[in-house]
């Protein structure tokens, strides 16, 4: 099942469109969610302000019926739900993602003003859902026949990778696995350009060993394999300006033990010139 959270916001609407593809895809059912503080839900027709509580139910009532025709109009063949929730956004959304195999939300919501990049809910839930997050910002307008995966030889990057290329393979396009390093390279004179050459050498065996056993699982995806020397950010953000769909993990390696959302995935959820799936670490086992 494919979750996608909806606010009313033409951002919101565009990741249904987006979501319903993305059930099509896979074959799989979605359900619209919004979410709602629970008093206009819970209060009775003669309680205090009860005109407003209505007017908040219409209103999301609302939001609901149009992103759920909005899904019909995208593809009528999908099998489209809605729920109405009370709560904290975040929090509802997080516990909502349990049940489904990947959660969509829009780049910016209604609260939004000028200059943020990025709803605030969109940024919290990235990261900490036990399902991947996509975030559907400048979808393309037409198919670019490629998807780029972030790989830096981390727990979550491996899981990103695992989900690129199950990703590529239901698409039928190619894969574009970026690797970049922007950590400098030691030495100087006449022995810098053998450091140099070294060091480049060790990050392309880091993607190669990253990389390998996946074609052999999707024998169909054919694999591109890059290394930068830049940062990674700015790296991953050329190539999204080139696919469809770029996917990272939520921490990378120089992740802090309670940083739920790596610095690299943090700056592409700002900056990804197309959507952007941020695939979830694999839990960490607990000592007793």
């Amino acid at each position: 099942m494919i979750l996608v959270g909806v606010d009313g916001s033409q951002a919101a609407l565009e990741a249904v469109s987006w979501a319903v593809r993305e059930a099509r895809l896979r074959d799989a059912g979605l359900r619209v969610v919004h979410v709602m503080p629970g008093w206009p839900l819970e209060m009775s027709e003669d309680a205090p302000y009860a005109d407003a509580g209505r007017w908040m139910r219409d209103g999301a009532a609302s939001m609901l019926t149009d992103a759920v025709e909005r899904a019909r109009e995208e593809d009528g063949r999908v099998n489209v739900e809605s729920r109405l929730l009370p709560g904290d956004p975040r929090l509802v959304l997080i516990e909502a993602a349990k049940e489904a195999d990947l959660l969509v939300v829009g780049s910016h919501g209604l609260g939004g003003f000028s200059g943020m990049l990025l709803g605030s809910v969109a940024l919290d839930v990235a990261g900490h859902t036990t399902c991947p997050v996509a975030i559907v910002r400048n979808p393309p307008a037409q198919a670019r026949g490629e998807l780029v995966v972030g790989i830096d030889g981390s727990p979550a990057g491996a899981a990103a990778i695992g989900f690129a290329f199950a990703e590529a393979s239901l698409r039928g396009v190619g894969l574009r696995a970026v690797h970049a390093w922007s950590r400098p390279v030691a030495g100087c004179g006449p022995f810098a350009l053998e450091s140099a050459q070294e060091t480049a050498g060790g990050e392309r065996r880091l993607l190669a060993e990253a990389l390998a056993g996946w074609s052999e699982r999707y024998p169909d995806v054919k694999v591109t394999e890059q290394v930068e020397h830049m940062h990674p950010v700015e790296a991953l953000k050329n190539a999204s300006a080139h696919a469809d769909l770029l996917v990272v993990g939520s921490r990378g390696r120089g992740g802090l033990a309670g940083l739920l959302l790596g610095s690299v995935s943090h700056a592409l959820l700002h900056h990804a010139a197309c959507p952007l799936i941020v695939a979830p670490a694999p839990a960490t086992p607990r000592h007793t």
